[in-house]
């Protein structure tokens, strides 16, 4: 291409129009579409802060309460000991992110920096996993923890995270590790590093994007699971959010303003993850698949 070309393309008039006329309409695209995904959210929030008698009621500005009925969150989290339930949800959670973060990153680090045999077929065993319904391995699972005497605990929904930390985490951190540059590796060998110390301080400090994706899956699974508590737990005591939120239905099904409140109480903490980790969370999905 020759440069009277290249400057014709990008000092033409015409077309840097176009290109701004396209970029317009893309921002108005995405625009409109995150309104259209934004309106049961606003709906959401709209009505767990607005009062029971005007739930129905079509006076007022759409999605504006009036007047705004703060009271509905202290009211819907006062029914049922929430505070205990977020208790259970956070050490469940908390705990379960370090363990998988941990364990996948052990594991995936074996997958793809150390050479021993079979390890290609391991790692194929390992994805293979990932096509088994979780109904298929719930009985056997639910049998062992009743030999273990751990039913209605919290240890069936922590200590399995210690073990491997998941198929799917251990395929993401492994293509990322594969991205790293083996002269790093060779050089802290030269230093004298073992394979945990090559581990833990080359392979652990640049994976920051892909371990912090990692936690924010793994926090939004463990906090977000329904299956798991129902199974293994049964006092009021050891439920989580999921849990109480399902029985708060049971209880206040048909009065929308605390259910909503209710709802957007569990869901908050989630949105807070989310947002202030979205540019780890970007980072390491696209890094993770540059390397195959």
């Amino acid at each position: 291409m020759s440069i009277a070309t290249t400057y014709r393309k990008t000092h033409d008039p015409r077309i840097r129009a176009l290109k701004i006329t396209k970029t317009v309409l893309m921002y108005l695209v995405l625009s409109a579409l995150s309104i259209v995904f934004l309106i049961p959210f606003c709906w959401m929030l709209a009505t767990s802060l607005t009062e029971a008698g005007n739930i129905r009621s079509s006076a007022g500005i759409p999605f504006i309460p009036h007047p705004f009925a703060w009271g509905n969150y202290k009211e819907a989290l006062t029914v049922l000991p929430f505070l205990t339930f977020l208790k259970n949800t956070l050490t469940i959670t908390g705990l379960c992110i370090i363990g998988q973060t941990l364990s996948a990153s052990l594991v995936a680090f074996g997958f793809s920096r150390m050479r021993f045999p079979g390890r290609e077929f391991l790692f194929i065993l390992v994805l293979s996993t990932m096509m088994l319904p979780a109904q298929v391995t719930m009985i056997p699972t639910f049998v062992l923890f009743v030999k273990l005497r751990w039913i209605d605990t919290l240890k069936p929904l922590i200590v399995p995270a210690f073990f491997g930390g998941g198929a799917f985490f251990i395929f993401l951190l492994r293509q990322f590790f594969l991205t790293i540059p083996s002269e790093l590796e060779d050089a802290a060998r030269i230093d004298g590093c073992s394979p945990l110390g090559i581990y833990r301080n080359v392979a652990l400090p640049l994976s920051k994007p892909a371990l912090a994706t990692v936690a924010i899956f793994s926090f939004m699974a463990h906090w977000n699971d329904f299956m798991g508590p129902l199974i293994y737990t049964q006092s009021m005591e050891k439920k989580t959010l999921a849990l109480g939120l399902y029985s708060f239905k049971g209880l206040h099904g048909t009065e929308y303003h605390l259910m909503m409140a209710a709802a957007i109480a569990v869901l908050f903490p989630v949105l807070i993850i989310f947002f202030s980790a979205q540019k780890y969370f970007v980072q390491g999905i696209v890094m993770s698949g540059i390397k195959g």
